[in-house]
């Protein structure tokens, strides 16, 4: 078991030793093979009773981008013009960080700091993709790792589907979260309700913190495979690797048994299909909705997973009224304090207090916390990315186009889990998704502003 943390530790070390050499590439790996270990590999060090480096390692992820970005920024050759995605993001990160100093809602300082980490720490994963050097950075080595990890990942779910245990029973999963975070073990498993549907059918994680992330982690799998696998005449080219991984990702997807991921990745498929009009993949779609419809109209089945899709449908189960209290809850919050009530009092820092307000949903733990402002704000931001990933897959191509391509269904993939779960706090998924928008917006950049050099030479010709 202590594979786990030996491998997080590993690539944390080749990542500062690629940033020594000046090799930026070197942060990659540790964001796709490192990230989706860190709550295993916390929890085996404390098993093993190695609680007092847990803080060090937490604060890994942190110390890397945060390394990273310095170099970054002080390596710029030249001025940057600033995109209007940049400048929204700054304004985002200061505008939160003044809720660090108010003293509002009912935590202290230091309780306010981890929230704003919590909330807001991805524009500076965004701008270490925006800055780098894209010409040391390979964007199909990227989606390589990512369709490598998802069959990893997929060997370990294997693994626990055969003996029908959760990898994290072996791992101290309970015993770390009650230490850390005195969460005490629930459920019929020993560990948190999140591995097991309302009828006791168990939810697999793999090597990640939780199914929910597990599956929200697939997403990115066949994203990144719809991008790897596209030309720019939109046709498929696919080989044993890609196979391997797509299968993978089904693979996941189906014993991860999470509803919104679930929806989200044929949502994924049916956008892939339609941007890139692809008539057969949506001639499959729509037959086989139309099938599944017929199926469960005139066809009686029992049992737990059909059970769960039929209370999912109806709203009729606990974790989805559940959802809907939760948002009620954030929605009559934000309307009597539309400046919001303090960092903390939503999402993760006060779900462990047990005095949450709203929750379950990225947009209201955002809104409830700092207000109507913020919410519009990171809205706007997803809104926009879409819009360019749309545009730049219409009129360019090479790998601007497959980024884009990639950006804009991982986008239109997590739109669902953002309503039932508190994405951003997904580590590996934060990490990865914006750092690939920092890299699309920073091609996207290069790309006008080499459009703009044909015009400035003729200008210099007609003029001299």
């Amino acid at each position: 078991m202590f594979l786990f943390p030996l491998i997080y530790i590993t690539f944390f070390s080749l990542a500062i030793n690629s940033l020594i050499k000046e090799k930026v590439k070197g942060i990659i790996p540790f964001i796709v093979f490192g990230l989706p270990l860190y709550t295993t590999s916390l929890s085996i060090c404390h098993m093993y009773g190695f609680s007092k480096l847990i803080p060090y390692l937490q604060s890994f992820k942190e110390i890397i981008i945060v390394c990273y970005l310095t170099y970054l920024v002080l390596s710029l050759r030249k001025k940057i013009s600033f995109h209007i995605l940049d400048k929204v993001l700054i304004f985002f990160f200061f505008y939160i960080l003044l809720y660090v100093f108010i003293p509002l809602g009912s935590y202290g300082f230091l309780e306010r700091v981890l929230a704003f980490k919590s909330l807001c720490f991805f524009p500076l994963v965004y701008f270490t993709g925006r800055f780098i050097d894209l010409k040391k950075i390979s964007l199909s080595e990227i989606f390589h790792y990512i369709c490598l990890y998802s069959i990893i990942a997929a060997c370990v779910l294997l693994f626990e589907v055969l003996t029908y245990t959760h990898l994290q029973t072996y791992t101290g999963y309970a015993d770390y979260n009650y230490y850390f975070f005195g969460q005490e073990p629930s459920g019929d498993y020993g560990l948190t309700w999140t591995f097991q549907i309302e009828n006791g059918m168990k939810r697999f994680a793999s090597f990640f913190s939780a199914p929910l992330e597990y599956a929200a982690a697939t997403l990115i799998s066949v994203s990144a495979l719809a991008a790897l696998m596209t030309d720019d005449r939109n046709k498929l080219k696919a080989n044993n690797f890609t196979i391997v991984a797509t299968a993978s990702s089904l693979f996941a997807i189906c014993f991860a048994l999470s509803r919104a991921s679930f929806a989200s990745y044929f949502v994924i498929i049916y956008s892939y299909a339609w941007i890139i009009r692809n008539r057969i993949i949506l001639k499959i779609f729509h037959y086989g909705i139309l099938a599944a419809a017929v199926f469960f109209l005139f066809v009686t089945i029992k049992g737990d997973f059909f059970q769960f899709i039929l209370n999912t449908v109806q709203f009729t189960n606990e974790s989805s009224v559940g959802h809907v209290i939760e948002w009620l809850n954030g929605v009559q919050s934000m309307v009597k304090h539309p400046l919001g009530i303090g960092l903390g009092e939503s999402g993760r820092i006060s779900a462990f207090s047990g005095y949450n307000t709203g929750g379950e949903n990225q947009f209201i733990i955002l809104g409830v916390q700092v207000g109507v402002i913020a919410l519009a704000v990171y809205i706007f931001m997803y809104i926009k990315l879409v819009a360019i990933a749309f545009h730049n897959i219409k009129v360019h191509k090479g790998r601007l186009r497959k980024l884009s391509l990639f950006i804009f269904l991982i986008k239109m993939g997590l739109l669902i889990p953002l309503f039932t779960a508190e994405v951003e706090t997904y580590i590996y998924i934060s990490y990865l998704v914006w750092f690939l928008s920092g890299l699309l917006i920073n091609m996207t950049s290069e790309q006008a502003d080499m459009a703009k050099q044909p015009n400035t030479l003729t200008d210099e010709i007609v003029y001299s």
